[in-house]
C-alpha cells in the first residue's frame, strides 16, 4: 500500500507540472526572471560537477535567447562555501552574463526555500526555474501550488549510471515529501 501511494504522489507531481517544462530553447516562453537552483559546483573528486555545469549553461542560453533580463541564483552560503558566487562568476565569466542582472540568494539551503523565498523576499512570481528536468518537476510542484506561474527549463542531465540511478531514486522519494508538505499544509507562505 505505501508503495503504491508513494507512486501516486509522483503521479500527482507530474500531472501538475504537464507541460510547464521545456527542453528546447525555442518552445519557452520569455520571463523576466530566471531562478537557478544551486547545487555543489565540484564533486566529491575536486572535479567540475555537470549537474552545476549544465545549470549555469542552460541559464546563459535562455539569457542569450532573449528569454530572461534577470538571474537568481539560489543556493547555500556558509564557512568557505558559496553555491551563488560559484554560480555568479560562471555565468560572469564564462557565460558572458552582465555582472549587474545577478541577483545571489545565500539563504537557498533547499528547493522549496529557494522557492519561498523568491517568492516571498524577492516578489517574483513569473520566473523560469533552471535545474535537470527531474529536480524541476518538485520545484515546479512547490512554485505552482503556493501560486506562482513558474516555468521549468530543463538543464541536460548527468546519465553517468551512479549518479543518475542516485538522483533519479532520491528525487522519488522527495516528491512524496513534496505532497506531503502539500498535504499538510507545511509552508512559509
Amino acid at each position: 500500500m505505501a508503495i503504491l501511494l508513494m507512486i501516486l504522489a509522483n503521479f500527482w507531481v507530474y500531472s501538475v507540472t504537464e507541460g510547464k517544462t521545456y527542453s528546447r530553447i525555442s518552445k519557452v516562453p520569455p520571463r523576466e526572471v530566471a531562478l537557478v537552483l544551486g547545487t555543489s559546483p565540484k564533486m566529491k573528486s575536486g572535479v567540475a560537477n555537470p549537474y552545476f555545469t549544465n545549470r549555469m549553461d542552460a541559464t546563459a542560453l535562455l539569457y542569450h535567447h532573449g528569454k530572461i533580463k534577470k538571474i537568481i541564483v539560489s543556493g547555500e552560503k556558509s564557512k568557505g562555501y558559496d553555491e551563488t558566487e560559484a554560480m555568479k562568476k560562471f555565468l560572469v565569466y564564462q557565460g558572458g552574463i552582465p555582472e549587474d542582472i545577478i541577483i545571489k540568494d545565500t539563504k537557498g539551503f533547499n528547493t522549496r526555500e529557494s522557492i519561498l523565498r523568491c517568492k516571498n523576499e524577492f516578489k517574483q512570481k513569473n520566473v523560469i526555474i533552471v535545474s535537470q528536468g527531474f529536480h524541476n518537476l518538485r520545484a515546479l510542484f512547490f512554485a505552482r501550488n503556493i501560486g506562482m506561474n513558474a516555468l521549468g527549463f530543463d538543464a541536460h542531465d548527468v546519465t553517468k549510471n551512479e549518479s543518475y540511478y542516485r538522483n533519479h531514486s532520491r528525487e522519488f522519494l522527495a516528491r512524496v515529501q513534496a505532497v506531503i508538505y502539500y498535504i499538510f499544509g507545511i509552508s512559509n507562505d
